[in-house]
């Protein structure tokens, strides 16, 4: 990613995609969000994103039948992104949902642009039209995690108050069940962190003038 780039981010209010959102802004690059609520929308808003779409507003779906992709509704959503983008596409594509998205992100990415695979949470046999990924020089690249310089870098990201967590609840182990249950159900924002050795939330914090001064963005998807 470089200054400049349009980047359609999928599930901008979860855990993933917050801190996504985050990444494109603080690297100068334009955030597209997509969300599948207003509640979520305006979680978006507020870590700084104003590029944003409502998937389930605007009555998006990507699927005539369960074989069949619709690639009409891939051209409503790329034309609601250059809407947006003032006639851009995405350079990237942060793609995770999987299976019912993919199609439309590789459709969507731009010639010469990539769609960065992470997870596949509606499915992981993807389905998408290869004329639109190899006759427009577009690249698919998988991502797992991060190696120690870049954990090292996005972690010194959150220690200068440039990156924030996006922890919206904790449970006490006993509680695990409960936690699994609300991510399943996708009833969660953000992240959620489950409290196995410590006995309160907290005790990790070191510098606390650094974080009362950040609390705010800190604790952006707590108040919603």
């Amino acid at each position: 990613m470089k200054q400049g780039d349009t980047v359609l981010i999928w599930g901008a209010s979860g855990g993933l995609g917050s801190y996504a959102t985050q990444y494109a802004l603080n690297g100068g690059a334009t955030p597209v969000c997509v969300v599948s609520s207003p509640e979520k929308a305006e979680l978006a808003r507020r870590a700084g994103a104003s590029l944003i779409i409502d998937r389930s507003a605007e009555g998006f779906s990507f699927w005539l039948d369960e074989h069949t992709p619709d690639v009409a509704e891939w051209r409503r959503f790329g034309s609601r992104i250059r809407e947006l983008t003032g006639g851009d596409d995405p350079d990237i594509v942060f793609e995770h949902p999987g299976r019912e998205t993919f199609g439309a992100s590789v459709y969507v990415c731009r010639r010469g642009g990539t769609v960065v695979t992470c997870a596949s949470t509606t499915g992981f046999m993807h389905s998408f039209d290869n004329r639109y990924l190899w006759m427009s020089l577009k690249r698919v690249v998988g991502t797992h995690f991060a190696n120690y310089h870049e954990a090292w870098q996005a972690n010194r990201l959150v220690a200068q108050g440039r990156v924030h967590p996006t922890l919206s609840r904790t449970y006490a182990l006993e509680q695990s069940a409960e936690a699994v249950h609300d991510v399943r159900r996708n009833t969660h924002q953000g992240k959620i962190g489950v409290l196995c050795l410590a006995p309160a939330e907290g005790l990790g914090v070191r510098d606390h003038e650094l974080r009362e001064r950040h609390l705010p963005a800190i604790t952006r998807y707590r108040s919603s």
